[in-house]
């Protein structure tokens, strides 16, 4: 059986990206091959040395005006390139590279509170101040614009009206680290080996 090989790309913290790692220690059916990040300084490189996955940084020039990105994942077999609090918007060439095999996870029920600017707290906010009684994540896969992708799963989360911004961020945050590393574990199944 061949191993199945993912990749992942953070700006941030990391804390998807580490339950993700942490979901597949020990399998020997899938591999995390690669963590990628934008940012130096992103919280997701210090959580990659701690389970030994290698890490490559790259600038916004390689990622949009060369194929360098694509190259990489091409040479390591990727099999599903996953975003994990990712914030650039993925390139026509890597979406045509990978079709149906990049994945990302949005912290909301798309299609509402999704697209460019809707990310992290702005959601949140938006959320609470549209008085919405549910939020909850949308994990779907990607095209050439944020958050338009076939949606593959969603779950939600109740949303009371003394809830703020933060408590409905908790509540979402939970549910990505339930559900996302066990839609990846499917997809990555539901791949052809």
């Amino acid at each position: 059986m061949t191993k199945k090989r993912l990749a992942i790309f953070a700006s941030g913290s990391g804390s998807n990206a580490e339950k993700i790692a942490e979901y597949f220690t020990g399998r020997t059916d899938i591999e995390i091959s690669l963590i990628l990040s934008n940012n130096p300084q992103a919280g997701v490189i210090a959580r990659a040395r701690r389970y030994q996955i290698p890490v490559v940084l790259f600038d916004r020039k390689t990622f949009y005006d060369t194929h360098r990105i694509i190259e990489i994942l091409q040479n390591e077999h990727i099999d599903l390139v996953v975003l994990a609090g990712f914030m650039m918007l993925i390139p026509e060439a890597m979406v045509q590279a990978f079709p149906d095999k990049i994945v990302n996870i949005h912290p909301a029920l798309l299609p509402k509170y999704g697209g460019k600017g809707m990310y992290g707290h702005f959601v949140h906010e938006a959320v609470v101040a549209a008085q919405e009684l549910e939020s909850g994540v949308s994990i779907h896969f990607v095209n050439e614009r944020y958050d338009e992708g076939d949606i593959i799963f969603q779950a939600t989360c109740e949303v009371i009206p003394t809830d703020t911004p933060e408590e409905v961020a908790r509540k979402v945050q939970v549910l990505e680290h339930q559900h996302y590393p066990e839609v990846v574990d499917k997809l990555l199944s539901a791949l052809n080996s």
